[in-house]
């Protein structure tokens, strides 16, 4: 038999698979507290320059002195990174003057904070404002940085040694990192252990959804999918919660590491993907995990009945069409997969990018950034639940395609939109939020459904690099607001709508099963053909767009 029908006979969706989504919705609750921290770890308060010799001043009001030392910008603010050269006294006669001929200069004396909001960021321990705030936006970049080639390594580890070790490695990599970063004592301390907490989390992000998925039947694949993907969805109010109140960036990053400590606990009652360790020939260890399923599900006659031999035709039939030897090469090896990659690359990256630009954005649209961050993560659960609706009846490809696209759309609009209307602004930005976060949690699913079980875990990191590249490059687009404000948002809505036009080039896989090697994956893509063993197919084929 093959695999679908040993899962139907243990027990499809039961007590324990319901026990392993359990268990795998802990780390989706921990990723947001990581991937999205960014905003309040390097949050700028409202800053000016240190005014030296406070002293000569001791007469005046705080407002006389910032009247006197600190020029104004074109806004009537009182300037971030200038400073008068020498105090400007007859400024207190009449403020509003037009100032000629006045030397001024950049903060020699380093800034004074406004810490009403913040005890302390990473931007007030090193200054990194003004002419230093790329360095500030670049955390983030090397934060994902880690992401990107955590995708590779754990990737291509996780369909090596099996998802469950590098799982636990996983876990220990993000607490041991995390808890370094909370205590670096210089910026290149905290970029370099920041960088390694990306790299280690990664394993958390790319191993969830498969390994929930290679447990369960065709029928409940998609709720599965979307039950854990939710907990992203709570991890992102937790985080504002955390995040209000803990307002020191050292606390903080402790505070969403430590529970990690928990998930490493939670590991014992873990098992290990049946489907990876039936094709990695690990018939013993295969035979434990489903005779524990078949007993948690009540199926205790098939329990008694099952065996490391009666395994072995179910494992033979997979391995005797695979030569074993795989890499990220095998991702392009037949035209199916090609077309499969090539696109799948176009959509990972438009998602990230166009997630992270309007995740990283909560401060532009009238609401505080606490409360900005909790609506940004509430939105995300009706738009998981439009997703679970729309997968189901217009299919995967269609749903991913219009997901990304009118994600871009609401950026698009939002552009033209006054800033003076902060409603209407985040309005628009609520439901952008929503339809990215859809894409996302469409892509997750219809990956793990493309790629066949002995390249699936590779498969998963390579997109999962494609969309941290997506996710390093977004943080520095902000940059590009120096040039044209619109510029970030003007880019985001033309990547989104470009990258999730080439969904429509993606096979369908909706009502499929899991495909298990290279050459299944080629079999489902032709219409009419016999299924993967040459009986009547009981399930449609994938389905090519003719676009």
């Amino acid at each position: 038999m093959n695999f679908e029908e040993l899962l139907r006979e243990v027990g499809g969706f039961g007590r324990f698979q319901i026990l392993t989504l359990l268990l795998l919705c802990l780390p989706r609750l921990l990723l947001p507290l990581h991937f999205l921290l960014h905003n309040f770890l390097a949050a700028t308060p409202g800053h000016h320059c240190a005014i030296p010799h406070q002293q000569q001043f001791a007469n005046l009001t705080k407002e006389e002195v910032l009247i006197i030392n600190i020029p104004r910008d074109f806004n009537g603010a009182f300037s971030s990174c200038e400073m008068f050269s020498e105090p400007q006294f007859h400024l207190l006669l009449n403020s509003s003057l037009e100032l000629t001929n006045v030397s001024v200069q950049g903060c020699q004396y380093g800034w004074t904070y406004d810490r009403s909001q913040f005890i302390s960021t990473i931007a007030t321990q090193w200054d990194l404002v003004c002419e230093r705030k790329s360095l500030n936006q670049a955390t983030a970049t090397f934060f994902f940085f880690g992401v990107m080639f955590g995708a590779v390594i754990f990737g291509d580890f996780s369909d090596r040694f099996g998802r469950k070790r590098m799982f636990l490695v996983s876990y220990l990599g993000t607490l041991i990192f995390g808890v370094l970063s909370s205590a670096s004592v210089s910026y290149s301390m905290f970029a370099v252990t920041r960088t390694l907490t990306g790299m280690s989390i990664c394993g958390l992000s790319i191993i969830v959804i498969p390994l929930g998925m290679e447990w369960v039947d065709i029928e409940h694949r998609t709720i599965s999918a979307v039950i854990t993907s939710l907990f992203w969805s709570f991890g992102n109010m937790l985080l504002a919660l955390i995040a209000y109140l803990v307002r020191d960036w050292h606390w903080l990053l402790l505070t969403t590491s430590l529970p990690c400590i928990v998930g490493i606990v939670s590991m014992r009652w873990l098992s290990e993907s049946a489907r990876w360790l039936l094709i990695k020939g690990k018939l013993k260890e295969a035979h434990r995990h489903l005779k524990r399923c078949a007993r948690m599900n009540r199926k205790k006659e098939f329990a008694d009945k099952i065996n490391p031999e009666s395994l072995r035709k179910t494992a033979a039939m997979i391995s005797q069409k695979s030569d074993g030897n795989y890499s990220y090469i095998s991702l392009f090896r037949t035209p199916m997969l090609r077309r499969i990659s090539f696109c799948m690359a176009a959509v990972w990256f438009g998602s990230a990018f166009c997630y992270y630009i309007i995740s990283m954005n909560i401060t532009g649209f009238g609401l505080g950034m606490y409360m900005t961050q909790f609506v940004f993560g509430f939105i995300e659960v009706p738009a998981k639940l439009l997703v679970f609706v729309m997968v189901n009846r217009i299919g995967r490809r269609k749903s991913q395609a219009w997901a990304l696209i009118l994600s871009g759309l609401c950026m698009g609009i939002n552009i033209i939109v006054p800033t003076s209307q902060g409603i209407l602004r985040s309005v628009i930005a609520i439901i952008g939020k929503g339809f990215s976060e859809a894409s996302f949690t469409v892509l997750f699913l219809y990956s793990s459904e493309l790629y066949p079980t002995i390249l699936r875990q590779s498969g998963q990191g390579y997109c999962s690099f494609i969309a941290r590249l997506g996710a390093c490059v977004a943080p520095l687009v902000f940059l590009l607001d120096s040039i044209w404000k619109p510029l970030p948002q003007t880019a985001s809505f033309a990547m989104a709508v470009l990258c999730g036009s080439s969904a429509f080039f993606l096979p369908e896989t909706r009502g499929i099963r899991l495909p298990e090697t290279i050459e299944d994956i080629e079999k489902q893509s032709s219409k009419g053909k016999k299924n993967l063993h040459g009986d009547t197919p009981e399930v449609a084929p994938l389905q090519l767009s003719q676009n």
